[in-house]
C-alpha cells in the first residue's frame, strides 16, 4: 500500500493528514507552543492511532527523515519519537521494507462486564449509582457551597505542590487531626487528643483499617439486624462469623445477644441513628454494651455515619462518650455531610492501640492525598463546616415534611416512618421490593430495599426514600410514579 502524507500549510499547529486506504484519516499535530516535547507529542499521536487500528498492522510509515521534513522539525526529533514507539514494539523498521506498523493483536474494546446477577457488586453499584430520586448516602447539592469549597482546595492544592516532595504522616494532616478532635468534643462528646485521630478513605477505609489491626480472624462479630450491607460484607472478607441481633426501638437488643452469642469479641453499632431504622440506641442498653465490653474484652466499633445530622432535636453523645476503658473505636466520615467524593474519612483510636494504628495506616492504609485534607481542615478551621451542617438540616427537615405530605394519603398501602435521613415504607410482608427498586431505577427513582439489610430478610419488605434526595419540583408526581410501580407489584 503507497502512502499519501499531505501537509496542511500555514496552519498552527502544524498539522499532516494521512490517507492509506483507511476508514478515516489520520491527522497528526504538533504544537510549538506546547510544554509536550515534540518528539512525545508526535509519538504520543502514532501509538495512539496504532493501539486504536487506525493505523492497521504492516502499515507503512514515512522515514523519520521524510516525516521531519513535512512536520517542519529536526530529523533527531523524529527519529527519537521512532525510537521509543520501536522499543515499546509498535512499530518495525528495515532496510529491504522501511518503517512499518509491528504485527499484533488489535485491541479489542470488550464491553464492561456487568456482575453476576445475584452477587454483592451488583447490590453494591445498585446501592451507589445515581445521582437520582430518593436515593439514600449521598448529600444534597444546592445547599452545599460548592464555589467556596472550590476556592478552598485550590489554594490547598498549590500548597501541597510547593511543599517539599516528603512522605506525608500517615495518620493523616495534623491540622485537619486538630480540627476534628475539635469538632468531636462539641458535637459528639468525645475527648480525645489529635494524636488520637486517623484520617481514612471513608467509612469502608477506616473499617479495613481497624479489622487489620485487631486482628479477629476466625472470631464472632455483632452485628445489627437490620445493618449496613456494606459493613457485614467487609466483616465477612475479614473472615469473621456473623452474629445478627435483632433491633428494636432501643437500638440493637444487648440482652439478646449476651443470651445467644456471649462469646463474640467484636460488636459494630450505629447508635446515634441506626441504619437502616434510624432508632436512637438507649443509655441503658449503651451502658449494658458497654460493661459487657469492659468485662469480656469485647471491641466495639461505632458506626457514626450520620455524625450530627440528626432532624429531631439535637444528636445523641457518641457512643465513645461514654466510654472509660478504651474499647470502642469511633469512625465517622464526610461522604453524608460534604460529598462522598472526598472519600474522606476518621477514627478515634483507643490510647492502648495508638500505636498499633500507625503501624498498619504506615504499611496498608495510609490517607488521602494532603490537599483535600489540608482543604477539609481549613473548611472546618474558619467555621464553614458548623454553618453548612446547620443549613442542611433545616433543609432536610423540609423536605422530610414535604415528601410525609405527599407519602400520608397512601398510608393505608404502607406503614410510613421517619428513618434518620430518610423515610422507609414497610410493605406487606413477601412484596418484592428488590424487583421493585429495580424497576424503579429506569424512571430516575433510587429507594433502597429494606430486604437487602437483612441477614435473613424472612419475607420483610420496604423502601428507603432518602431525604436528601427528595426533588423540590414535581415531588408529587415523583411519589405518583413511586406508587404505580409498588401497585404493579401487588
Amino acid at each position: 500500500m503507497r502512502l499519501l502524507w499531505v501537509i496542511k500549510k500555514n496552519q498552527k499547529p502544524t498539522e499532516i493528514v494521512y490517507y492509506g486506504g483507511m476508514a478515516k484519516p489520520l491527522h497528526l499535530k504538533i504544537d510549538r507552543a506546547a510544554k509536550t516535547p515534540l518528539a512525545e507529542q508526535i509519538r504520543r499521536a502514532l501509538a495512539t492511532a496504532i493501539e486504536s487500528g487506525v493505523l492497521a498492522p504492516r502499515a507503512r510509515l514515512p522515514s523519520w527523515q521524510d516525516l521531519a521534513a513535512q512536520l517542519g522539525v529536526a530529523r533527531g526529533t523524529v527519529r527519537t519519537a521512532y525510537e521509543k514507539l520501536s522499543a515499546a514494539q509498535l512499530i518495525v523498521a528495515s532496510r529491504s521494507a522501511g518503517t512499518r506498523v509491528a504485527e499484533r493483536p488489535r485491541a479489542a474494546r470488550r464491553p464492561e462486564r456487568r456482575p453476576d446477577p445475584g452477587s454483592f457488586m451488583e447490590m453494591y453499584q445498585e446501592l451507589t449509582q445515581g445521582p437520582a430520586i430518593f436515593q439514600m448516602g449521598v448529600p444534597a447539592t444546592d445547599t452545599f457551597p460548592a464555589t467556596l469549597l472550590a476556592r478552598i482546595r485550590a489554594h490547598a492544592v498549590r500548597a501541597e505542590t510547593a511543599a517539599p516532595p516528603i512522605y506525608a504522616d500517615p495518620r493523616g494532616e495534623l491540622e485537619l487531626r486538630r480540627e476534628i478532635a475539635a469538632y468531636l468534643a462539641i458535637a459528639r462528646g468525645i475527648e480525645c487528643s489529635p494524636s488520637q485521630v486517623f484520617i481514612t478513605g471513608g467509612y469502608s477505609s477506616g473499617l479495613g483499617l481497624t479489622l487489620r489491626v485487631l486482628g479477629l480472624e476466625g472470631q464472632k462479630a455483632w452485628v445489627e439486624e437490620p445493618g449496613f450491607p456494606f459493613t457485614r460484607k467487609g466483616l465477612e472478607l475479614a473472615r469473621l462469623s456473623l452474629a445478627p441481633i435483632p433491633v428494636d426501638a432501643s437500638g440493637i437488643d444487648v440482652d439478646h445477644g449476651l443470651r445467644r452469642f456471649p462469646d463474640a469479641k467484636m460488636v459494630v453499632v450505629t447508635p446515634g441513628q441506626q441504619a437502616p431504622l434510624g432508632v436512637t440506641m438507649s443509655l441503658e442498653r449503651r451502658l449494658r454494651l458497654l460493661d459487657w465490653a469492659s468485662s469480656a474484652r469485647v471491641w466495639v466499633i461505632e458506626d457514626d455515619y450520620l455524625s450530627e445530622l440528626q432532624l429531631k432535636g439535637r444528636a445523641a453523645p457518641a457512643l465513645a462518650s461514654l466510654d472509660r476503658e478504651g474499647r470502642v473505636i469511633h469512625i465517622g466520615s464526610f461522604s453524608k455531610t460534604i460529598s462522598p467524593t472526598l472519600r474522606l474519612g476518621f477514627l478515634v483510636a483507643p490510647v492502648t492501640l495508638m500505636s498499633r494504628f500507625a503501624e498498619v495506616a504506615a504499611c496498608l492504609a495510609p490517607p488521602p492525598g494532603p490537599s483535600v485534607q489540608l482543604a477539609v481542615a481549613e473548611f472546618m478551621r474558619e467555621g464553614h463546616y458548623l454553618r453548612h451542617l446547620r443549613r442542611t438540616k433545616r433543609a432536610y427537615s423540609a423536605q422530610r415534611d414535604a415528601l410525609l405530605e405527599q407519602l400520608l394519603p397512601h398510608a393505608k398501602d404502607a406503614a410510613i416512618t421517619t428513618a434518620g435521613l430518610g423515610v422507609l415504607l414497610r410493605l406487606p410482608d413477601g412484596s418484592p421490593d428488590t424487583s421493585i427498586a429495580r424497576e424503579c431505577l429506569a424512571f430516575g427513582l433510587a429507594p433502597p430495599p429494606l430486604s437487602a439489610w437483612y441477614m435473613r430478610p424472612a419475607g420483610r419488605s420496604g423502601l428507603l426514600l432518602g431525604v436528601a434526595t427528595v426533588p423540590k419540583r414535581n415531588l408529587a408526581r415523583a411519589c405518583d410514579r413511586l406508587w404505580g410501580i409498588i401497585d404493579r407489584f401487588r
